[in-house]
């Protein structure tokens, strides 16, 4: 029986889903890195820290706020915000601007609450992490303020800054003045980690770490061209770890820029694999928007936890990426009649919502190759658990506890040492 290491991590013998009254928190750390040991698995070393190696993947809109970063942070992990539109979590910000429409200042004012909103989630986040762990900022690069977000997270003193959704080639220049901050970069395959180290270098900064997200696997905006290269062989973690790897070698930088893998991950046997290729960590996402923690309302959890292998589906999404998420009747109902809203795509006077989340907008742009939808409005309707008019991202894989909601700490608790307790039969990709 392995109840004894499950104890020393500080769960209840009783409850999974609460912490032990006989164990502070210190005990629980401790607990866990002793998992790490009994598994073999060896830490995420970042910016001069030792973290347990696990990631927790950044989702917006709303969904990896504050709450669940600081909840992963607390263990030792690294919490991730999403950056996205986060003045949905704050009704304050939410009653100034969720009425601006046409108003020729209504993006100014929008885009002024979210950065009010990405400083109060950042501090929450500090606040519950207690000083443990690393807390890092998610940017996609192809939201139209992600300079503006940056600069943000840089000024709150984040310990890392997570960007994907495009080449993050001026990522450096952005933190110049932020040595201390590790910058990790999302890609998908060798020859994207090629480029952008080679333009980094010229810059005079490696990446802190780099994030090696399999799009056959994940969840939300894809690291592919179009849905067809989903499962390109070149994406798979046995194929991008050890050209990565090889590359550094070359470069004269092997062994500084720690690899973490991301999709399809969701038990310890996983773990053990990617790092026996050379991964230093993980990264999770569904696993961890399912939790207790998560910032996002129970019956977005409820609907992605539910979600079986057949109800996943890819589509482009309107940042001209390919996307994979929950098929909820809203999604059926968008891609049988896709085709027919691209053929009437047409260049349109002003963004939906009023302040030009993306860059470049299908739907905006009137691009026909991209989507056809708002996709902060759909995402908006996901986090408050509208699961008639929601987009609920998920990846492709099943969840270590089935359709149950448990804790951060139960399920750090089982990726790390492949502990779960009494009744509970979790599953694993293999």
């Amino acid at each position: 029986m392995k109840l004894p290491f499950a104890e020393r991590a500080g769960l209840h013998v009783a409850s999974a889903n609460v912490p032990s009254p006989n164990f502070s928190h210190s005990d629980a750390i401790a607990g866990l890195w002793s998992l790490c040991r009994e598994s073999a698995l060896t830490l995420l070393q970042l910016k001069g820290r030792s973290l347990l190696p696990v990631v927790q993947g950044g989702m917006g809109v709303g969904v990896s706020a504050g709450g669940l970063a600081g909840a992963v942070a607390r263990l030792g992990g690294v919490g991730t915000i999403s950056s996205v539109d986060l003045r949905r979590l704050h009704p304050d910000l939410m009653q100034q601007t969720g009425h601006l429409l046409k108003e020729p200042y209504a993006a100014e004012r929008i885009n002024a609450a979210n950065i009010e909103a990405l400083k109060r989630e950042i501090r929450r986040a500090r606040a519950l992490s207690e000083g443990q762990g690393v807390l890092a900022v998610n940017v996609m690069k192809a939201l139209s303020q992600y300079e503006a977000y940056v600069r943000c997270a840089l000024e709150e003193g984040v310990d890392a800054i997570v960007v994907g959704a495009g080449l993050p080639l001026d990522l450096p220049e952005l933190a110049k003045d932020h040595p201390h901050t590790a910058l990790i970069p999302i890609l998908s395959d060798a020859r994207g980690i090629q480029l952008l180290v080679r333009k980094w270098e010229k810059k005079g900064r490696l990446p802190d770490a780099i994030v090696i997200e399999h799009p056959r696997l994940a969840g939300g905006h894809l690291g592919a061209a179009k849905v067809a290269d989903l499962q390109d062989p070149r994406f798979d973690f046995e194929n991008v770890i050890p050209q990565a790897r090889e590359f550094f070698r070359f470069a004269g930088i092997e062994g500084q820029v720690p690899l973490i893998a991301a999709g399809g991950i969701s038990c310890l046997e996983d773990i053990q694999r990617l790092q026996a290729l050379g991964a230093a960590g993980v990264q999770v996402g569904t696993a961890f928007a399912v939790t207790q923690e998560c910032d996002a309302a129970p019956e977005f959890k409820r609907v992605l936890a539910q979600a079986g292998p057949q109800d996943v589906v890819e589509f482009i999404s309107v940042a001209g990426l390919p996307a994979r998420a929950v098929r909820t009747p809203w999604l059926e109902k968008y891609i049988r009649i896709e085709s027919k809203l691209k053929a009437v795509a047409h260049v349109k006077k002003q963004c939906t919502m009023a302040f030009d989340c993306l860059a470049h907008c299908g739907l905006r742009d009137g691009v026909s190759s991209m989507g056809q939808f708002c996709i902060d409005q759909q995402l908006g309707h996901a986090y408050t658990g509208e699961t008639d008019k929601g987009l609920f991202f998920r990846g492709a894989g099943k969840l270590p506890f089935g359709s149950r909601i448990a804790s951060v700490q139960e399920l750090m608790v089982w990726l790390l040492g492949s502990i779960t307790l009494a009744a509970l039969t979790p599953e694993c990709i293999t």
